[in-house]
């Protein structure tokens, strides 16, 4: 959705008495809610995503006590700069940059992290053996989310 568009709907909301607006335009939705003083908009783009099963009308039994989180990796790990996709090869098809027990040098790229329509090579910055690789190829990742550990 252009900026036109948003522009002409926060106008909308102004010059109507209504409070708030929500338009769906393909996978992108905007939610434009008016305030008292302020004015928010809020813009999201919907990942695709399959649906969720139907939740089940009673309550489930209760569950045994959770079972405690996988201890984390020990050695170093590299972690994600940005918000984006991971990626472990330059293209579909083609070679992964980094497999488990491979040796890395320092300044190596190990894979790419795909923000905002641009490929950002990311490198490891210290020498060793990958003895992990936390996450799938495609998926998205978080600033600081932890991508390989290397031993």
């Amino acid at each position: 959705m252009d900026l036109r568009k948003l522009k002409k709907l926060i106008d909308l909301v102004e010059e109507s008495g209504i409070a708030e607006l929500e338009v769906t335009e393909g996978e992108e939705k905007v939610k434009i809610v008016k305030g008292g003083r302020a004015q928010e908009t809020v813009y999201v783009q919907a990942p695709t995503m399959q649906h969720a099963a139907a939740v089940p009308a009673a309550p489930a039994p209760a569950a045994p006590a959770a079972p405690q989180a996988a201890p984390a990796p020990e050695g170093h790990v590299v972690k994600s700069p940005m918000v984006g996709t991971f990626y472990r090869s330059a293209s579909p098809g083609s070679k992964s940059f980094a497999e488990v027990g491979d040796t890395v040098k320092a300044g190596q790229t190990v894979c790419i992290i795909e923000a905002m329509k641009l490929m950002n090579e990311i490198e490891t910055d210290k020498d060793g053996v990958i003895t992990a690789i936390l996450i799938e190829n495609g998926q998205p990742v978080e600033y600081g989310e932890p991508l390989f550990v290397i031993g």
